[in-house]
């Protein structure tokens, strides 16, 4: 069901005022002209005609920017869909991750650096809790929001956690504490900010692994 505006419209409206007054990046002007051409004639279409009643219909193309609600709206619900089908029959909790934006200028310094030690971190910090607090070898399904409500640079993971683990033998049992929290919050944050500063300030990068933004 389509609504009545879309981002395009915004983007139309107010696209424009934005780049007279704000600061944004070549790639970030670049994403929205695709949004404000995506599926209009700019891009080209096909024709779709029926072979049993004739009825032709015209459906332009889209632009294909990971960035754009429209492209991604399929996506979107085939990923949600294959998610549910795999989650596990037990109670999970919502844990986020985040750091303070005086770290900001060390992302945009290195974005990919950034963003593989941030998720390095926090999969080795809730899978040591696992095994401190229950023994347990445990998982979760981690996703990565760059910004904040107010489109702001906000790096942070949301991590849905099971709670549910192997044993070092092999059994199957059910972990945390049902209804309430899977870890203390306090315990959880010292350990987490820890091991992503220290990851930052002992990397090394390989020759050719990383480019370095001037």
């Amino acid at each position: 069901m389509r609504t009545r505006f879309e981002l395009a419209d915004a983007v139309n409206l107010f696209g424009s005022g934005l780049v007279a007054k704000t600061k944004i990046t070549p790639l970030q002007l670049k994403v929205l002209g695709k949004i404000l051409l995506c599926r209009t004639a700019a891009l080209g279409g096909h024709e779709e005609a029926c072979e049993n009643c004739g009825t032709v219909r015209y459906s332009y193309n889209s632009c294909g920017d990971r960035h754009c609600p429209k492209c991604q709206a399929v996506k979107q619900a085939v990923w949600i869909q294959d998610l549910i089908q795999s989650t596990l029959p037990v109670q999970h909790f919502h844990i986020v991750f985040t750091v303070p934006h005086q770290l900001n200028v060390v992302c945009l310094h290195n974005q990919r650096l950034y963003y593989e030690l941030l998720f390095d971190a926090v999969w080795q910090t809730l899978r040591s809790f696992g095994y401190s607090h229950y023994g347990v070898e445990t998982g979760a399904v981690a996703v990565l929001h760059s910004w904040g409500q107010n489109l702001s640079l906000h790096p942070h993971i949301h991590c849905i956690v099971p709670a549910a683990g192997f044993t070092l033998d092999g059994r199957w049992i059910n972990i945390g504490h049902t209804g309430q929290y899977l870890y203390l919050v306090h315990q959880l944050s010292d350990a987490y900010k820890g091991k992503f500063l220290d990851s930052l300030k002992r990397f090394r990068p390989e020759p050719d692994r990383y480019h370095f933004l001037n």
